[in-house]
């Protein structure tokens, strides 16, 4: 009897409707930035709901970029960025001639540590860069009023947030300065690459649009679209080159109709995942306390003992057939980081003390329910 199939950690959840709007696409000749693009934002912003503005990029590293350009972070300036993220929060921050300045994080959720943060602010600091860990939200009020009390900035990086609820409302329509959405081929919707920036500021949205395709006045859909396409065109900044292509675009509006459905799918996985490990020993996750208020783009477990342990776990889960990974190496652990920002590892206890146990199991919308039976076997026979 043949083994059955890998399950990978995770894996895009794309049906014939987005194959044929991305072809559809296609045969219209639009390529680059045209009609579904703009259709995509203006349903992304009705989704949302509460007049904001979304503008789509072609990552969430580029929205965070565009953000922070936006606000006019820049040398001599300081951003507050959680240890544990993706290296592309910070590098954001270097891109535009500021320095990250790292902070530890809480010890259930893996978010930013609001008080730690408070302990960090300087003269210097400018804006803090909070990450929705995994798909929960960071505190809505805490970070609020943290940023009220010091006079700074917020881009909420929501790279692992979408669709999920804060305080009620959907990540998105905080009065943030801005939210940065990703669409990479592991998020709840995927167009393979992209993003969206969301915010309730105009301006902010103008310079935006205008700086992610070269810092010119208007963009290609706005030149062509009419009976009489105008030429005319002006440079206003040296800007990006960070547009969404329409059929990426066309495939995100498919995957928008479905959002909600795939999160539920997710939460639904994590649900059946909690109840059949709970006598494991393995550290959980952190559950929400609202309704959809995690969209478990990941779903973390802590793995008795760590180190050594994890590592072995990791490899016998693969011997059985599965698929995990680990979020994140903490940002000081990387040389780049480490030598940048003068890190060290007794000033990321927290980190330091999550990183050696932490491994995400598979938890993608499209999984069946043998797949996470199969999980959970293959967990409860590794453990």
């Amino acid at each position: 009897m043949a083994p059955a199939p890998f399950i990978p950690f995770a894996l895009p959840d794309i049906g014939e409707a987005e194959v044929q709007a991305a072809a559809e696409a296609m045969r219209s000749g639009w390529l680059t930035t045209g009609p579904n693009a703009a259709a995509f934002e203006r349903e992304f912003a009705e989704f949302l709901g509460g007049g904001r503005e979304a503008i789509a990029v072609n990552s969430a590293t580029a929205g965070l970029h565009l953000a922070l350009e936006a606000l006019a972070v820049g040398p001599g300036d300081e951003v507050l960025v959680p240890d544990w993220t993706f290296t592309s929060t910070a590098e954001v921050v270097r891109y535009l001639g500021a320095q990250p300045v790292l902070v530890d994080v809480d010890p259930l959720t893996l978010n930013l540590d609001v008080e730690r943060a408070r302990a960090a602010v300087t003269g210097r600091t400018k804006a803090v860069l909070p990450v929705h860990m995994a798909g929960l939200p960071v505190d809505r009020r805490a970070l609020r009023d943290f940023a009220d009390e010091h006079g700074l900035k917020v881009v909420e990086d929501a790279a692992h947030a979408f669709p999920v609820r804060s305080g009620g409302d959907l990540v998105g329509q905080s009065d943030s300065d801005a939210v940065v959405f990703s669409f990479y081929a592991t998020k709840t919707i995927t167009t393979g690459e992209g993003g969206m920036v969301v915010t309730a500021d105009p301006e902010m949205a103008r310079r935006i649009r205008t700086m992610r395709l070269h810092g010119i006045s208007r963009d290609v859909f706005d030149r062509y679209r009419s009976t009489k396409p105008s030429w005319h065109y002006e440079v206003v900044a040296p800007g990006f080159k960070y547009n969404l292509p329409d059929p990426a675009a066309a495939m995100g509006r498919v995957q928008l109709s479905r959002a909600t459905q795939m999160r539920d799918a997710r939460a639904a996985i994590a649900a059946r995942y909690d109840a059949a490990l709970a006598d494991t020993g393995l550290g959980l996750p952190a559950r929400a306390t609202e309704p959809d208020g995690h969209a478990w783009h990941l779903y973390i477990v802590r793995v008795p003992g760590g180190g050594a342990a994890r590592d072995a776990f990791i490899g016998r889960m693969a011997d059985a057939g599965v698929g995990c990974s680990v979020h994140f190496i903490p940002l000081h652990r990387h040389p780049y980081w480490r030598e940048q920002c003068s890190a060290r590892p007794e000033d990321f206890p927290v980190a330091e003390d999550q990183f050696g146990r932490v491994v995400s199991l598979p938890a993608f919308s499209s999984m069946t329910d043998d797949q996470v039976d199969r999980v959970i076997a293959a967990v409860r026979s590794c453990l």
